[in-house]
């Protein structure tokens, strides 16, 4: 069953400063991060959007594409452009980067945001693991829209101070470690040294 009122979003416009080649088109076993993640998403939203610049090269992928509506500023103009395009109220996002994403943790995300959201108003659902609030996966609704634009056109587009300004819900990281005890879920690759250790593990 799908999870309602929530689309799903891989944000793949990153700068990719760091790495020599687009890290979603890392391969682990027969597919791509980006393919693994995408398909991950679809299994659980109806609605799934990539949102990325350079949108030639994921055509092949099928999936719904979305440019930055804003100037590029990082992951908050790729989430406020998802939130202006989506047909739900709340997008579930997560980088192209991710290799471990874990399925139970995203419906653990979910569940927890509807359970919040009945009570009170939430702008955001954010996973905190490793002692740090994870603002890569989890979700945004639109009500934020008015904040991320004056961010954007302002420049101020750091992820943590939004989160502290937002009515963002965190989970706790005692919840998390239940579904992803080692947080694996929430890694992501920056750098070649993480590409070899990725390589190591993967045998």
């Amino acid at each position: 069953m799908k999870i309602e009122l929530i689309s799903g979003v891989v944000l793949a416009g990153g700068e990719n400063i760091r790495f020599p080649f687009l890290k979603g088109f890392i391969k682990l076993g027969k597919s791509t991060i980006i393919e693994k993640n995408l398909f991950l998403l679809k299994e659980l939203f109806d609605e799934v959007f990539i949102s990325a610049n350079i949108p030639d090269v994921y055509f092949y992928l099928g999936a719904q594409m979305v440019g930055d509506v804003l100037p590029s500023r990082g992951p908050m103009s790729g989430i406020y452009s998802a939130l202006i395009n989506t047909k739900s109220e709340c997008a579930f996002v997560i980088a192209c980067d991710m290799p471990f994403l874990k399925k139970d943790l995203i419906v653990f995300i979910c569940k927890k945001h509807d359970e919040i959201s009945r009570s009170k108003s939430v702008d955001a659902t954010i996973p905190i693991c490793n002692g740090k609030p994870q603002p890569l996966l989890g979700i945004y609704c639109k009500t934020v829209l008015p904040y991320f634009e004056r961010c954007v056109r302002n420049d101020k587009t750091s992820m943590k101070r939004l989160l502290s300004e937002i009515n963002t819900y965190f989970i706790d990281e005692s919840d998390i470690m239940t579904i992803d005890p080692d947080c694996r879920s929430f890694f992501n690759i920056n750098t070649i040294e993480d590409y070899e250790r990725i390589l190591m593990a993967h045998g």
